[in-house]
């Protein structure tokens, strides 16, 4: 089976833009709906109008990537083999960056706000051994490893019932949507589950309790495996992706006008509950289209253009795992020490930015990528080992 490099470069992708949305929120307004660790002085309402663009769909895109993954990774290997390789690839990441990596993020968040005294040493020990009342032990932007975990494992239980009859028939029907069907259809399930627990039970990230986001996620998991390497599937993306890219620019449009200024042009007036009942419903429904939408336009355009074998590719796709593991405490750190020269609402987020990206590079580089015992914390085999042109990619995530 020949390597899909447009998949390997949509996870690069992926996880760049989780970077760049990280570091738009240290400057997003208003504080009390986009709070975080760290706030600039720097603040600016307007950019929650692109957060709000990347925000309906970079989440479920790493899960459909992930989906993608587990079906690449199914057929070379058992089932307990494969459980046991994700769990191990997945866990220990999420472990060592819960103990160490993670909590240099409540550390500057505590120098900043005056609540601890100087001293990583020191605080990590008390981080271990007791917590602080407001920094306690957390896995933060690492969520997504043990939610990746959990669908892996739910999946690979579920397996022997999708291969099934009833289960091959389901598939292949789900296989064959093609047009407008393969732009809607898939929508459904995750608008019904905005319309159904959104409002109930926020999105927590705690993993118990969460039930919004495990449908939402789970969801749009099970969709990249049933995705796999269908090729009649991935022409028909392709052969969509500009009427994919024209209705998720139309649906956030539209989305956004009624979510954010739809309201403020109606105030006053009296309205029924049927009609504020029909304009959420519409909302949501909105919302959720974009997202597929937006999915499939991404996966469309993707394997259209991106499906070869650039020369970065194979570096970037062993070094996306362990930045996305440091990414977010580089970057607090980076602002913590920016935040205090001043540097004006230019120059300040470029160098964070920069500095991020500098960081990750140079610990991957110098550190990660050539210490031995340090690679598998970071998600990475113990040796690099060369990957034959025709294997397919053993993805992290």
């Amino acid at each position: 089976m020949p390597r899909r490099h447009d998949i390997d470069a949509l996870r690069v992708f992926a996880f760049g833009l989780l970077i760049l949305y990280h570091a738009g929120m240290l400057y997003v307004a208003p504080v009390s709906d986009w709070g975080f660790n760290l706030k600039s002085g720097h603040l600016a309402e307007w950019l929650q109008y692109p957060m709000l663009f990347l925000n309906r769909w970079r989440m479920e895109l790493l899960f459909v990537i992930s989906g993608l993954a587990v079906h690449f990774l199914r057929g070379r290997t058992s089932l307990p083999e494969l459980a046991w390789k994700r769990s191990v690839r997945l866990q220990l990441p999420l472990a060592f960056g819960m103990l160490v990596v993670v909590p240099i993020q409540p550390y500057v968040q505590g120098l900043a706000e005056r609540a601890v005294a100087p001293g990583f040493g020191a605080f990590l020990l008390h981080y271990w051994t007791h917590g602080y009342r407001d920094y306690g032990l957390t896995w933060n932007h690492l969520w997504y490893l043990s939610y990746l975990w959990l669908y892996t494992m739910l999946l690979l239980a579920l397996l022997p019932l999708l291969a099934s009859p009833a289960g091959r028939r389901a598939c292949a029907g789900l296989r064959r949507l093609r047009g407008t069907a393969l732009l809607l259809a898939p929508a459904l399930p995750l608008c019904l589950a905005g319309v159904l627990w959104r409002h109930r039970f926020p999105e927590t990230h705690a993993l118990v309790g969460d039930w919004y986001a495990h449908a939402i996620y789970a969801t749009c998991f099970l969709y990249g495996y049933l995705l796999g390497t269908d090729a009649g599937l991935w022409e028909a993306l392709s052969g969509l992706r500009r009427r994919a890219l024209a209705l998720a620019l139309a649906s956030f449009g539209l989305y956004l006008f009624l979510d954010k200024f739809a309201g403020g042009l109606l105030a006053g007036r009296p309205l029924s509950p049927a009609t504020l009942v029909t304009a959420r419903l519409m909302i949501d429904a909105l919302r959720y289209l974009y997202c597929w939408t937006a999915i499939a336009a991404v996966l469309g355009w993707g394997h259209a253009y991106l499906n070869r074998p650039f020369r970065w590719l194979p570096y970037a796709r062993e070094a996306v795992y362990p930045w996305y593991v440091l990414h977010q405490s580089v970057l607090l750190f980076v602002a913590w020490r920016l935040f205090p020269l001043h540097l004006g609402p230019v120059a300040e987020p470029v160098l964070v930015l920069l500095g991020t990206v500098a960081g990750c590079a140079l610990l991957h580089e110098f550190a990660i990528r050539r210490v031995r015992w340090l690679r598998p914390l970071f998600g990475l085999e113990t040796a690099p080992r060369p990957t034959p042109p025709t294997r397919m990619a053993d993805e992290a995530a």
